[in-house]
């Protein structure tokens, strides 16, 4: 059994690259895989392993940046690994929206899940789901509104057509970018702004089905593809072609084809591309007869 740990945590460090440096060291040393982001706003990831492996990295990563608790954190299981590599990555922002939060007071207006649902049926709430679209379309909270927008980085862009006289009910995978986007609508000027409480993964971990106003499964970036209630793996599977999930029934399509193509992208890809991805395709098809690991095998940023 491995050991999936979501986490972040907002304040302001620095000697980031020689940080970057000690951190790959441990994560090689004690087999953890994942991605972690540092920033001189916070630090940001997921990683997985066994769970004495991943307790120490959660204990160093204290240390180094002498903490005693993450903003938020959650944790799963998976029967595999979902992650084939180690990553520590440097960016300027843990989540790209143009500002940083430790510049500015966050709004702490946390909702914990079992509160989430009485703030969503409430009048005069505008729920938006900050999130990319294809997450969206994969599940949501019912009544949730979604932006359509592919960067978060123009997030900021839909939020300035947002009232101020509306309550805002923000959620995301794990909280982050509600973090970011709450801090953003604080700036300018909103007060009744509130964020689910360690996101998505949290409310499924604590709310049962039969009292969830969740619908359909979440979008996660390993290779489990989804989670449902309990944080079990999901049902999908993902298109090598657009990188996008795909559905049991989307595979009945004429245009789906393993390793190359599904319905979202089969007429966008040239001819050249289709056959590369059947190379690969054949290359992950021999390595599965044998055995071996194959040199395509991918992760998601």
């Amino acid at each position: 059994m491995f050991y999936v740990f979501g986490f972040y945590k907002f304040k302001k460090f620095k000697g980031l690259k020689k940080t970057k440096v000690i951190l790959q060291k441990k994560i090689t040393t004690y087999k953890v895989k994942g991605t972690i982001i540092l920033s001189k706003e916070g630090i940001n990831g997921t990683i997985s392993g066994k769970i004495k492996n991943l307790n120490k990295i959660k204990s160093s990563l204290k240390k180094i940046f002498n903490f005693n608790n993450f903003d938020s954190q959650n944790t799963s299981t998976s029967i595999f690994n979902p992650f084939h590599r180690g990553k520590i990555k440097i960016k300027n922002e843990v989540v790209p929206i143009g500002m940083q939060v430790s510049s500015i007071k966050k709004l702490n207006n946390y909702v914990p899940p079992k509160k989430w649902n009485k703030l969503l049926k409430e009048k005069n709430v505008r729920i938006i789901d900050v999130r990319k679209p294809f997450e969206h379309s994969v599940g949501t909270f019912k009544g949730s509104i979604n932006p359509s927008i592919e960067n978060f980085r123009n997030f900021p862009k839909y939020l300035q057509k947002v009232k101020k006289d509306n309550k805002i009910a923000l959620f995301c995978t794990g909280g982050i970018r509600c973090e970011k986007a709450s801090s953003y609508l604080r700036e300018k000027g909103f007060d009744s702004v509130y964020q689910l409480k360690g996101g998505i993964l949290n409310y499924l971990k604590k709310i049962k089905n039969d009292e969830s106003l969740w619908r359909g499964e979440c979008f996660v970036f390993d290779n489990r593809i989804t989670v449902k209630h309990g944080l079990i793996t999901g049902t999908y599977s993902m298109c090598s072609g657009c990188r996008k999930p795909i559905r049991s029934k989307d595979k009945k399509s004429k245009k789906f084809e393993e390793g190359v193509s599904c319905a979202n992208c089969h007429d966008n890809l040239t001819k050249d591309q289709k056959e590369r991805f059947r190379m690969r395709q054949r290359q992950i098809n021999l390595a599965k007869k044998t055995g071996t690991k194959h040199i395509f095998q991918k992760e998601f940023n």
